[in-house]
């Protein structure tokens, strides 16, 4: 049967556009809550109480059951439906919001953390694959582009919005932020996304209480590790329990005849590569972000908002260029601009590490914020491009899920790794002690993003990088009409 091509018309230009819209902003909240409270501890201390234990769960809550749910959001989007889902996850996430505004208590502050985490992980893997239906494959690479640059923009500026709303407002701001965004964008959800399932798509009851039950032992032993200590019992009996039931997971749905995460995708050396290099990029960019708003504002004694402001050239700088990243993938293929980013991104983590003493002038670290932030934006529009196009169009809302799952505990293993780190080799007694904590703790975020770039150079060139994973029952015809469709 012949084919008929059509020109993109301008409601499917609009609509392309509004999911763009829709889907970044949503993004960005749920990804601006994962470091968005590290500046404002010291205020909530003051005015809610609670121990050094409390204020890391105000973090750590949120963390882990945004971590845990990722996989188990996607397959609800699949079965249900993708836009509903997504609605009800924002819903849930900004609900959420409110109440950790008005906590009364310590307590009550963790558990909404909890809450919003739960509604993230259910619209956050959703909002890429919404975006995919809605964009022509064509221009994917300059929109995800865009979605990516707005998601970097949120991790790296979390705490810098954190510490100007708490210097400038409150620390109860850092959470109404979200209410108007939430409320602006739920009507517009209903009206501008189409919906969309995934094709015979099944709750793995089984698979999700593995992959839950899996993940919540792997982020909560690495959460509690740095501050229990890594031979506690508590710690060690949930490393070891989340990994066996990963392990079981993995058995099981090697096994499985519709499991919700098909091993068989891992038999793509584009999927496989870029969850590696997804994993490892945020082990070295979470741990790195954690210390070094740190040791700005510790250190070499600038308030939150002057080291946020000074980390622009590091965290603003997905907003220039990952559109362009965007575009250059579209040209050139995903690989060689992933790669090229993480390895810049590496460069400026050993550089930091070079220059940092006590009394570091903003002008010697500049060069490395500057590359750090190319390195970062080059990463990021391609990444969700190869993670999309690497499987078929009915599995890209759980590949968006692992993908999104594998980078939550690589920031949860970075944190945990490089606090380790520093404080073995230093600590947070003088100026110096930090310094002699931060640098070793860099090195090794940058080599672990090196890693992540060698990881990269696996996946394979534009020939072959976007076709899906086969199943074992298909033949080579049903392949071939599978990778054109």
């Amino acid at each position: 049967m012949a084919q008929q091509t059509t020109k993109p018309t301008a409601t499917s230009r609009a609509g392309a556009v509004w999911a763009l819209v829709i889907t970044s902003v949503a993004g960005f909240m749920a990804a601006l809550d994962n470091l968005v409270v590290t500046t404002a501890l010291p205020s909530i201390r003051k005015d809610l109480g609670g121990a050094l234990d409390d204020l890391e769960w105000t973090v750590s809550a949120y963390t882990l059951t945004f971590a845990v749910l990722l996989m188990f959001g996607a397959a609800l989007g699949d079965r249900f439906g993708r836009r509903r889902l997504f609605m009800a996850g924002l819903t849930v996430f900004t609900a959420a919001s409110a109440a950790a505004a008005v906590a009364p208590g310590i307590g009550s502050l963790i558990a909404a953390r909890a809450v919003q985490g739960v509604g993230a992980a259910v619209m956050m893997p959703l909002t890429l694959t919404l975006l995919t239906a809605a964009v022509p494959a064509a221009r994917r690479g300059m929109v995800y582009g865009i979605w990516g640059a707005v998601n970097g923009l949120a991790v790296a500026s979390g705490p810098l919005i954190g510490g100007s709303l708490t210097e400038h407002v409150s620390w109860h701001w850092i959470f109404w932020l979200n209410v108007p965004l939430g409320v602006a964008v739920l009507p517009l959800a209903r009206l501008r996304l189409a919906e969309s399932y995934g094709a015979g798509a099944r709750l793995d009851v089984p698979g999700t209480l593995l992959a839950s039950g899996g993940l919540f032992g792997i982020v909560y032993g690495l959460v509690r590790g740095p501050a229990d200590g890594w031979t506690d019992a508590v710690v060690l009996t949930a490393l070891t329990g989340g990994g066996a039931l990963l392990l079981g997971f993995v058995l099981y749905s090697s096994r499985a005849a519709s499991p919700m995460l098909p091993m068989r995708l891992f038999r793509s050396r584009a999927f496989s590569g870029i969850n590696a290099a997804s994993l490892l990029m945020f082990v070295g960019m979470f741990g790195s972000i954690f210390l070094l708003s740190q040791y700005m504002q510790g250190v070499l004694g600038y308030s939150p908002t002057e080291a946020g402001l000074r980390m622009l050239p590091w965290t603003g700088m997905p907003m220039l260029v990952a559109p362009v990243a965007g575009i250059l993938s579209d040209r050139i293929g995903g690989r060689p601009v992933v790669a090229a980013g993480l390895f810049l991104q590496a460069a400026g983590l050993g550089y930091m590490a070079w220059v940092a003493t006590t009394d570091a002038s903003y002008a010697v670290q500049l060069p490395a914020l500057i590359i750090s932030g190319i390195g970062m934006a080059l990463f990021f529009a391609p990444a969700a491009n190869l993670v999309m196009s690497s499987v078929r169009p009915q599995e890209q809302g759980i590949a968006s899920g692992a993908n999104n799952a594998l980078r939550e505990v690589g920031g949860a293993l970075g944190i945990a790794v490089m606090s380790s780190i520093f404080s073995a080799q230093g600590g947070y007694e003088s100026a110096q002690a930090f310094v002699d904590g931060l640098r070793p703790a860099l090195v090794t975020g940058s080599a672990v993003v090196a890693l992540a770039a060698v990881a990269a150079l696996v996946i394979p060139g534009r020939r072959g990088a976007g076709r899906p994973a086969p199943r074992p029952d298909q033949t080579p015809a049903a392949v071939l009409e599978t990778t054109a469709g």
